[in-house]
């Protein structure tokens, strides 16, 4: 007999957690459902959701450890993780995110602090 599960909800951690609630909550559209109750921008955890898809961030360094950048071998050893999401029309997810051009600068120095490739396939 199997589980009845009803839902999942993976944890990412994330070098930087503002920009990365920036991200999936002002481009992507989710909302912040629950945090580690530290005020924002500082919390370290965060429960978020869009349409019944929950996703958990976390950051990867309490802020007293958090290097000046991300560490390379770290990186390099989640190149095998992929989000699907599914969406009903994949021309128009396609449009907003490349209307963005996937970018973001950050605002003290204008460099990018992140840059989704974006990829989207249709039925």
């Amino acid at each position: 007999m199997a589980i009845d599960i009803r839902g999942m909800a993976p944890l990412l951690q994330v070098f930087d957690l503002p920009t990365s609630i920036k991200f999936y909550c002002e481009v992507l559209g989710f909302e912040i459902v629950s945090t580690d109750g530290k005020t924002a921008p500082h919390f370290d955890w965060a429960l978020l959701r869009l349409n019944g898809v929950e996703l958990m961030l976390n950051t990867a360094y309490e802020a007293p450890e958090r290097p000046s950048g991300p560490e390379p071998a770290r990186v390099a050893a989640h190149e095998d993780i992929g989000l699907f999401f599914g969406c009903p029309d994949v021309d128009a997810a396609y449009r907003h995110l490349t209307n963005r051009n996937g970018r973001k600068s950050d605002e003290a120095g204008g460099s990018a602090v992140w840059d989704e490739a974006v990829e989207c396939h249709g039925s």
